[in-house]
């Protein structure tokens, strides 16, 4: 069985190193990991985007499930990029896990990168656009995604010190994963 892993790890100074990693953690658990830079990409091509899009794509479709790295990323958020991944694999009704080494609420998060103040029981972000308070840890979409398509996002009790390398909720979500699938290999 194979597992799509997805997140912003693709951007780390070690990338490579750390994709290698949860394939191995992914092998230990029975199943083959597919990270995004498996795939060869001229980066200097007129339309290397489009082949990284396609490429990632491909192993999607050739995935049975998704691992999604969803510490947020440039932001209070997730990258929107796994975001997109996440909810194509759950449309095409794979099995979606996710994990956050942030284990702050949303709000919390945008709290650090604007004021935010309560207006008519809304709390209303410095740009004077609501921001979403359901006391999640990320958008509702995002959250629910994972809480109907496969599990509920894991997340340490504490922020780990190295929030980009440390694994611990991965391979949690690799348990799971072995879990929900092999019953459905001995079928």
């Amino acid at each position: 069985m194979k597992i799509y892993l997805a997140g912003p790890d693709v951007f780390l100074p070690d990338a490579l190193l750390i994709g290698r990693r949860k394939a191995e953690l992914c092998a230990d658990h029975g199943f083959t990991g597919l990270f995004p830079l498996d795939n060869a990409v001229a980066l200097a091509a007129h339309d290397a985007s489009l082949q990284i899009f396609r490429g990632n794509e491909a192993m999607m479709n050739d995935a049975d499930a998704i691992i999604a790295n969803l510490t947020p990323f440039r932001g209070p958020s997730a990258d929107a990029g796994t975001v997109y991944e996440l909810g194509y694999m759950a449309g095409r009704g794979k099995l979606v896990l996710g994990y956050s080494n942030d284990p702050a609420n949303y709000v919390a998060r945008v709290k650090q990168f604007e004021t935010v103040e309560s207006r008519n029981g809304l709390l209303i972000g410095a740009d004077g656009l609501a921001v979403e308070d359901f006391g999640l840890a990320d958008n509702l979409m995002l959250i629910h995604c994972l809480d109907l398509h496969g599990a509920p996002l894991v997340t340490p009790r504490r922020r780990p010190a190295d929030l980009w390398h440390d694994l611990d909720s991965f391979t949690a979500c690799l348990q799971i994963a072995a879990e929900r699938l092999r019953p459905q290999q001995a079928r």
